[in-house]
């Protein structure tokens, strides 16, 4: 009898799931996905993870046995609590997210655990599993996205804090305003633009930068750089010796982790945190819901 997790991953545009095998793949034909948004509702969300629970959970195969649910959400959260606060669906404020899924998964006839934790925590339980950071003391994946968010893990455990928010980098300062103000996608497109670039998203943004566009290239650079100087300071905090970098924005650029590394090593005072390797995440899309379901099968421990 083989042994999965349900994995799910809440995001402020959809709330995606799968089955997870316990060496850290996902089962084939086995992810749903729905649409969320800003503005959903509770019991718009309470319908959505019923729908999602129930396809995935139709999707078990006769010899395996769901261990439990994982789900990876936008933060903040409240761990003690069981709910959520989450910055981009300002709905959801006190959210009861673990009991809802309860409720999810005894509609889909399995009673079963349910972990939750915020999605740079997950991602970092996903590359610390299977991904750039398993033989690592200590790492740090950071998502650099619409917005930013990370995790840490120290010798094979997360780092949750007290409610459960470590990681919340991008809420962090550098220079005149947060990190994710200045260098995530959005913030990126949006100084681009007030600078009379003409494009409108990411992508243009990436592929203008790629053509030669000056200011493109600078709105790529400046996102970069102060990545790598909010990096120098987590180095420096945590004598890091991995941190990896996924996320949509960050592969605007060919070589957006090179710039981050340039920067980080400029930025930092002490040589270990200069030393520390920056890998760019090889997981993908697949990250957030394979640690979801680390939270399952191996244990935020």
């Amino acid at each position: 009898m083989s042994l999965l997790a349900l994995a799910l991953d809440l995001g402020g545009t959809k709330l995606d799931g799968a089955l997870v095998t316990d060496a850290g793949a996902i089962v084939a034909d086995s992810r749903v996905r729905r649409a969320t948004g800003r503005d959903i509702t509770p019991e718009r969300l309470r319908a959505v993870l019923a729908e999602v629970v129930a396809e995935v959970i139709a999707r078990v195969p006769e010899d395996a046995v769901v261990a439990g649910a994982g789900v990876g959400t936008a933060g903040p959260v409240d761990l003690p609590g069981g709910r959520i606060e989450p910055v981009n669906m300002p709905e959801l404020a006190g959210f009861p997210l673990v009991d809802a899924a309860v409720e999810a998964l005894r509609a889909a006839g399995v009673a079963a655990p349910v972990v939750v934790g915020h999605d740079g925590g997950c991602l970092a339980l996903a590359e610390e599993w299977i991904g750039a950071a398993v033989a690592a003391a200590a790492s740090l994946s950071i998502v650099v996205s619409t917005g930013i968010g990370g995790g840490f893990v120290v010798n094979g455990a997360l780092l949750t804090g007290a409610t459960g928010n470590a990681g919340h980098l991008g809420q962090t300062h550098v220079g005149e305003s947060t990190l994710e103000e200045i260098a995530s996608g959005p913030a990126s497109v949006a100084w681009a633009r007030a600078a009379g670039w003409k494009g409108t998203t990411g992508l243009e943004l990436g592929a203008a930068a790629a053509g030669g566009d000056r200011l493109a290239r600078a709105a790529v650079e400046r996102s970069a750089g102060a990545v790598g100087v909010g990096l120098a300071d987590a180095a420096t905090l945590l004598d890091l010796d991995v941190i990896s970098i996924g996320g949509g924005f960050s592969r605007v650029s060919d070589d957006y982790v090179d710039l981050v590394s340039t920067a980080l090593r400029s930025a930092a005072e002490l040589d270990f945190a200069r030393r520390v390797t920056i890998v760019r995440s090889g997981l993908g899309d697949d990250g957030p819901l394979i640690g979801a379901a680390a939270l399952v099968l191996r244990g935020a421990r």
